[in-house]
């Protein structure tokens, strides 16, 4: 064999010097490091303002999908609540003792639960509720005590009247009455000139005694005299006009529009901050002395 001569195996050894690390980096590597600049020039950049649109075209679909399912949700819920004040109009009326005493808490289930009491109506003592509206008019609620054999009174609403001038003054003697039971109302500014803002036992605890229920009436039965006032419908519970599952499709849809709005900004907050810093590459080890 040949042996090569110094000169030839000292190039040889020059030209196998380089390490991989002295190579240029690909070129893709290379594209992908950008300078960082402003949030503004991130934005205008064309591959984002197309991203800005696809994006906003995702959002305004889930937009208007949350929208669909919000209308479903109303819609169903209608159709529910219907159903339910169909239910309470057919089903019998139990005493009132039997699920309700005086001074005792009125429990979520009680609302539109149809009860029968008897007693007499203390005209003395009738009011007028002021801002209700009925078939879409404001006028009045005429709210009458209604005193049990026990002495307990009942606040009752006998019905809804346009003005002052056309409430009229209740049955004398005994009465037996039906309704749906509502539960009493958050204070109001009190009893005043014979009116009040609100069906609140406490605020009617001082201006008619008790025991008195946590609970009112709302009469379901016409009075015997013609021409009284217009009877409410059965009361519902906050909420019961709408399909809580299509809500709540309704509020998915929306977030996830938003997902995507927050996903183009954090991009382009990505894109001005352009590619982080390389690498330090290591020292290179020191030869064994």
């Amino acid at each position: 064999m040949t042996e090569q001569s110094p000169a030839a195996v000292a190039h040889e050894r020059a030209a196998g010097s380089g390490t991989a690390d002295d190579a240029p980096p690909p070129v893709w590597e290379q594209a992908e490091r950008r300078p960082p600049t402003t949030l503004l020039r991130a934005a205008v950049r064309p591959r984002m303002l197309l991203l800005l649109v696809v994006l906003l075209t995702a959002a305004a679909l889930c937009a208007r999908l949350g929208a669909w399912q919000l209308d479903r949700a109303q819609v169903h819920g209608a159709a529910t609540a219907e159903r339910h004040a169909a239910e309470l109009a057919a089903a019998p009326a139990v005493p009132i003792d039997d699920v309700l005493e005086p001074q005792t808490t009125f429990v979520g289930d009680l609302v539109g639960r149809k009860v029968a009491v008897s007693g007499s109506y203390d005209a003395t003592g009738q009011l007028l509720v002021t801002g209700r509206a009925h078939d879409g008019t404001t006028g009045l609620l005429v709210l009458t005590p209604l005193r049990t054999p026990d002495g307990a009174v009942l606040p009752v609403v006998r019905g809804w009247v346009a003005t002052p001038a056309d409430a009229d003054a209740p049955p004398a003697g005994s009465v037996d009455v039906t309704g749906y039971l509502q539960a009493s109302e958050q204070a109001g500014a009190g009893v005043r000139d014979g009116q009040t803002d609100a069906i609140s036992s406490a605020e009617l605890l001082n201006s008619w005694g008790g025991p008195i229920y946590t609970g009112y009436l709302v009469l379901s039965t016409p009075e015997p005299a013609p021409g009284g006032p217009a009877l409410l419908d059965p009361p519902t519970k906050p909420g019961t006009g709408l399909n809580i599952q299509n809500l709540a499709y309704a509020a998915q849809w929306w977030i996830f529009g938003g997902f995507a709005v927050l996903l183009w900004l954090r991009m382009v907050r990505d894109e001005a901050r352009g590619a982080g810093p390389e690498p330090e590459v290591a020292a290179e080890e020191q030869p064994a002395a």
